[in-house]
């Protein structure tokens, strides 16, 4: 539902920092509610954060300059968060007036099939309307696809003319499941007349991604977090190493987070007041409500934790694997999935049984992503990640392959361009997530979740404007 009146809506797609006019939607006349029918086809990486903007106009003429309209509004959004809102469908307000109402609007996304199969049809007809003076009809089909998933086929009868002004006879609704079937009753279609606008349908979503966020706070060569050379070191004009590491896997990888809640918790460090060691301490300090809203409360507890907490060793990653196992293993039925971040100086104490924790994870429904940050030899990381040899543990070898590790320092621009660096790691340690996901969904027969009942848009009464 898009508040508008006689409005057509232009949207941009904006990537690694170039904006561009990405296409228009056909103009609809005289309407609050215009329902477009134009679609926008684009690569979607889940790896990238795709920008989008959606600008809406009031059309007074056919002018295709857009200053001669009237501005409606704008709404912003990337393509991670259509995809990863439920069943693909994302509504959010249109705003750019101020103090006015601008509306709302529902942006869907669909997968493009890529399905090779060849079919041949045959038809047949019986008592077309004449649309010939002289004759009977000269009859042809039309075929569309309401979606690219192929549930609902549209059908169109025409009455073929020379000129090329066909006639309309009238249209049916079938599904490639019923025609193949083959001959019998079930395949007998009522041609209707006048036409009646297709159902909608939506793409399915395979499973949710919930992410289960911990940062390593332990600082074995990086020092005092107030002093410069420091990695946690807060500078008040740029993020550190380890909040562009987080900003720039997080923001992408929460667009698949259904409420955006994320549970954060550090390990290593002296907790006030007794100075305690602890390896599992929530960063906003709240043991009983861990949770942040979006990647930008994870970054605010971080940076808060650092004035209130001690950096301190030693570094065990066992721990905090075993901890986000736990949650994995009570949900095996394809319904979550967990991504665990790690951001590390590199120096790990427990290397033995972290490979165990790795091992045994492995059968869960859960990735690891390991960043590491600082000058510091990376080659216990390495050996984690398995992509060269598969990780083993008392002569056991791991189920699947779920660790993605990346050190900062090889995505740090030379110019100081920190945006691109983000971009850029980011793309790299989400890459292999997807198949991770599918990995351990093929190996467990998980199916795709039922289809949600199709989307019904509300009735509205038309409303025209003099």
């Amino acid at each position: 539902m898009i508040c508008l009146s006689k409005s057509f809506s232009v949207g941009y797609i904006q990537m690694c920092l170039d904006t561009f006019n990405f296409g228009r939607t056909e103009v609809i006349d005289n309407t609050l509610n215009p329902d477009f029918v134009r679609k926008f086809i684009m690569d979607y990486f889940f790896e990238e954060r795709e920008n989008l903007r959606f600008d809406f106009y009031d059309v007074d003429s056919k002018s295709p300059n857009l200053s001669k309209h009237d501005f409606l509004g704008q709404m912003f959004c990337t393509l991670g968060e259509i995809v990863g809102s439920q069943g693909s469908r994302l509504e959010k307000p249109i705003v750019g007036i101020p103090g006015k109402k601008c509306g709302t609007v529902i942006v869907t996304a669909e997968e493009l099939g890529c399905c090779r199969d060849s079919v041949l049809m045959q038809f047949c007809a019986n008592k077309l309307d004449k649309k010939d003076f002289f004759g009977k009809s000269d009859p042809f089909l039309v075929f569309h696809r309401s979606n690219e998933d192929g549930r609902t086929i549209k059908v169109e009868v025409y009455d073929w003319d020379r000129d090329g002004s066909h006639d309309f006879i009238g249209e049916f609704t079938t599904s490639y499941r019923e025609l193949s079937r083959g001959q019998s009753q079930f395949n007998v279609y009522e041609v209707i007349n006048p036409k009646k606008k297709g159902k909608k349908k939506k793409y399915v979503n395979s499973g949710t991604v919930s992410k289960y966020i911990l940062l390593n706070l332990i600082l074995a060569l990086t020092g005092n977090p107030s002093q410069p050379t420091s990695l946690h070191y807060m500078n008040p004009y740029q993020l550190n190493a380890y909040g562009m590491a987080l900003k720039a896997v997080g923001e992408i990888i929460q667009d698949y987070d259904s409420d955006k809640m994320f549970p954060a918790l550090g390990f290593g460090a002296r907790l006030p007041p007794d100075g305690r060691v602890s390896h599992e301490f929530a960063l906003n300090g709240n043991p009983q409500n861990p949770y942040c809203h979006g990647i930008d409360g994870v970054m605010e507890a971080y940076y808060r934790s650092l004035k209130s907490v001690q950096l301190y060793g030693p570094t065990n990653f066992a721990p905090v694997i075993n901890h986000v196992a736990r949650y994995a293993a009570s949900v095996k039925d394809g319904s979550q999935y967990f991504v665990l971040l790690i951001i590390t100086d590199g120096v790990i104490s427990d290397m033995a049984q972290t490979k165990e924790s790795i091992v045994n994870a492995s059968k869960l429904p859960m990735s690891i992503i390991i960043v590491g940050v600082g000058p510091a030899e990376f080659d216990a990381m390495e050996e984690l990640d398995g992509d060269v040899v598969r990780i083993s543990s008392r002569g056991k070898f791991a189920e699947r392959d779920i660790v993605q590790f990346v050190p900062f320092r090889d995505y740090i621009d030379r110019s100081g361009n920190h945006v691109l660096s983000m971009a850029r790691l980011a793309k790299d340690v989400l890459a292999e997530i997807p198949e991770q996901f599918l990995s351990y969904m093929r190996v467990r027969g998980i199916k795709p979740s039922p289809a949600p009942p199709p989307y019904t848009p509300p009735i509205h009464v038309l409303q025209t404007q003099i």
